[in-house]
Formats: C-alpha cells, sequence, structure tokens
C-alpha cells in the first residue's frame, strides 16, 4: 500500500504485525482468554481506548518506507518512540530530488509556529522560482564538490533542507496514535500534515476498529474527520 504525498514522496507500508485482533488477545491475556464475539471484541478496543489501557495496542506494529523532504524527516524523528533507518549521504550520492512547494505561506501575526495560506500568485510564483534555482545551483555545487574528489560526508553540508531523504519507520500502534494526534492536526506544518494523512489513511485500512475508538475517545483534531467518515 503506497500513498504518494507532495510533489515526489510517499508513505509505503512495507510491514505489518498483528491488527485489531492482537490487541484484544493481548488484552485478554490477562484472564487467560481470547477473541470472542465480533461485537464483544470491538467494544474491548472501544474501551480500552476510551479508559487508557494502551499498552495492548503496542503489540501491533507497522514498518513504513517513507520518502519526504529533509525538514520534514528531521520533525518526524522527534517521536522517540519507533525504530528509524535513513538513507546515508556518507555512503550513498543523493538524487538530485527537491520537494518544490507550489503555494506560499505568510507568517501567523500571532501564532510563532504558524503560517497562513494568502490568495498571492506573484508571491507563489517568486517562491517556486527562487526555492527550484536555489536546489538547481546547490546540487551543482556538491556534484562539484564530489567530481573534485571532496568526500561524500562534507560535500553533503551544502545541499539544502528540500532535498528528499528516505528511511524506514518501525512503530507501534500506541505510538502511532500519538504521533497522528501531533501532526495530523492544524498545529503541524502542512507539509507533514500530509503524510501523516497517508499513515492515518493505512491505520485505518488495517486497524479499522483501533481507529475509530482513538477518533472517538482521543483525537482532538479535525483532519482525519474524512477518513473517519469513510470508516462509518
Amino acid at each position: 500500500m503506497v500513498h504518494l504525498v507532495l510533489d515526489k514522496g510517499y508513505v509505503q507500508e512495507v510491514d505489518l504485525l498483528g491488527n485489531d485482533s492482537r490487541a484484544v488477545e493481548a488484552a485478554r491475556v490477562s484472564y487467560q482468554q481470547g477473541l470472542k464475539s465480533v461485537d464483544r471484541d470491538r467494544s474491548l478496543i472501544d474501551f480500552l481506548v476510551e479508559n487508557g489501557h494502551e499498552s495492548p495496542f503496542e503489540h501491533i506494529v507497522f514498518t513504513f518506507r517513507i520518502k519526504a523532504p529533509l525538514f520534514v524527516a528531521r520533525q518526524w524523528f522527534r517521536h522517540r518512540i519507533g525504530s528509524f533507518n535513513e538513507i546515508s549521504a556518507r555512503y550513498s550520492e543523493m538524487s538530485e530530488e527537491f520537494y518544490i512547494p507550489q503555494t506560499s505561506r505568510s507568517q501567523d501575526a500571532v501564532n510563532r509556529q504558524a503560517s497562513v495560506v494568502e490568495d498571492a500568485p506573484e508571491k507563489d510564483r517568486l517562491l517556486r522560482e527562487v526555492v527550484a534555482e536555489h536546489s538547481r545551483q546547490t546540487y551543482e555545487r556538491y556534484r562539484e564538490l564530489l567530481s573534485s574528489g571532496v568526500a561524500r560526508e562534507l560535500a553533503r553540508i551544502v545541499l539544502p533542507l528540500n532535498l528528499y531523504t528516505l528511511w524506514y519507520w518501525t512503530v507501534n500502534a500506541r505510538s502511532l496514535m500519538n504521533f497522528l494526534s501531533l501532526r495530523a492536526d492544524e498545529h503541524a506544518q502542512w507539509e507533514i500534515q500530509q503524510y501523516a494523512l497517508a499513515v492515518g489513511a493505512i491505520f485505518k485500512e488495517r486497524c479499522p476498529w483501533t481507529f475509530t475508538a482513538y477518533m472517538k475517545y482521543k483525537y482532538a483534531g479535525r483532519l482525519l474527520e474524512l477518513l473517519q467518515r469513510e470508516c462509518d
């Protein structure tokens, strides 16, 4: 399952260990019981999420392959409960792939970490042109350094934050829900919101009971509401 994101990125599901039933089985092991009826199992999922009994969801484990700009990756890696392995610019020559935003945003006058979309075609054009030209120039300098014999670990420092990187992310469902609460949220940067929506779509597809309970009892944002309506 692959979800395309931004202009050149994606979120790909690589592997999944467990599902809704695994969380039910993990919860009931305390009483040496397992799966029962669909209604009772789904009700247990609701009870666990509503009351904050979240450890059973740690037995559902996703592995994703993600391609995103460096600045998105650096925000993503702040979610410490999970495993990351990223392409190394020390060992590999980076491809000429850059994120070029199509629409500009202005700094919010009140919230220092927020931005505001405006109807400003000229500003949009300027942003696209400047970012594209800067990306081209820095990649040329990068290639020039490599061609002159400069080590990859030094040549890479000229590359900008809109360069695409690639990594594997292994995360359990409990931590995934925390990620969605923080990144599928209006306060997060727009670009990582788009990736969070892709992660949420995969989560909804693979663990529909847990996703629905999470939306009902824990999620406080609005961005995932469309996915929830599709699940109902």
